[in-house]
């Protein structure tokens, strides 16, 4: 059985992530865990709010901490009566240290990670994928599916190839953590550039192996900016695609999957991708 963790801020606590893990943990009968990261330097108030109103500040602030206490509470509470409701095998964890420290240590023991691209850990809304989902990715210790604020079940996968180990081992990984996906359909999209053959690298390797593991996987070759083509090609799309690709590394990355490749596709396409690099 794989084990495949959610994280949550239970102050910002999101249905989408659950919503997906539990999607990904029904296909798979994978265990599920919730990493509650209760940072105590995360509060859902300002310092301001504790300084200004009625009563002593001591008093304020201990009804704020109340009040966010609950709100962590509750988020639990709802995780797990979801999860029971499908009849999975879970468990919930609190993580009361630094939120992306902890994090990353639980990745270290799981099969996968799901998180909402959303996540700040903060009062303050950022661009997504935000600051940390950008530390996240470049120092995760498993693959993670970075999800959209709206659940819609997977129908379909597209893998992202571009010749390169990374996008080869983003695949592998798939592969390996979720074999039943595999019979979803499945589409390999690569991209040339004008005036050169219109075919993939290694093309036959690539379908030796593939044949292995997704023997009805269709292959699209598109043209032009590797960016741009692909963009415009998953707004598309008409099913509900798992992006697979394989570089956010703060060194060498992937000729096509720069950061900057992977924050499009997380922050305009509103698709869960599944993103695994080898170190």
């Amino acid at each position: 059985m794989r084990k495949i963790i959610a994280a949550f801020d239970g102050l910002r606590y999101s249905s989408s992530t659950r919503d997906f893990a539990i999607h990904f943990c029904k296909e798979t009968n994978a265990h599920l865990v919730g990493v509650f990261l209760d940072d105590i330097m995360r509060t859902s108030y300002r310092i301001s709010d504790a300084v200004s109103g009625e009563g002593t500040t001591d008093n304020r602030l201990g009804k704020l901490n109340k009040k966010d206490q609950r709100m962590r509470e509750a988020s639990s509470a709802d995780f797990a009566i979801k999860v029971k409701e499908e009849g999975l095998s879970f468990s919930i964890h609190h993580d009361y240290n630094v939120a992306i420290r902890e994090l990353l240590h639980e990745t270290m023991y799981a099969d996968m990670l799901v998180i909402d691209g959303h996540e700040t850990l903060t009062n303050y809304a950022e661009p997504v994928p935000t600051d940390f989902i950008r530390d996240l990715l470049s120092n995760a210790q498993c693959p993670v599916v970075v999800v959209p604020v709206q659940f819609k079940p997977v129908s379909k996968l597209i893998w992202l190839f571009d010749g390169q180990p990374t996008s080869v081992h983003a695949m592998k990984m798939f592969c390996y953590v979720l074999p039943e996906f595999t019979g979803y359909p499945v589409e390999v999209i690569t991209v040339k550039a004008a005036g050169k053959p219109a075919y993939m690298n290694d093309h036959k390797l690539v379908r030796e192996w593939l044949k292995r593991h997704c023997p009805k996987a269709a292959f699209t070759v598109l043209k032009g900016d590797a960016e741009t083509a692909i963009t415009q090609y998953l707004k598309s799309v008409k099913e509900q695609p798992l992006v697979i690709l394989g570089a956010y590394r703060r060194n060498t990355v992937s000729r096509w999957f720069r950061p900057s490749m992977a924050d499009n596709l997380i922050r305009n396409l509103k698709l869960p991708v599944f993103i695994a690099h080898n170190k």
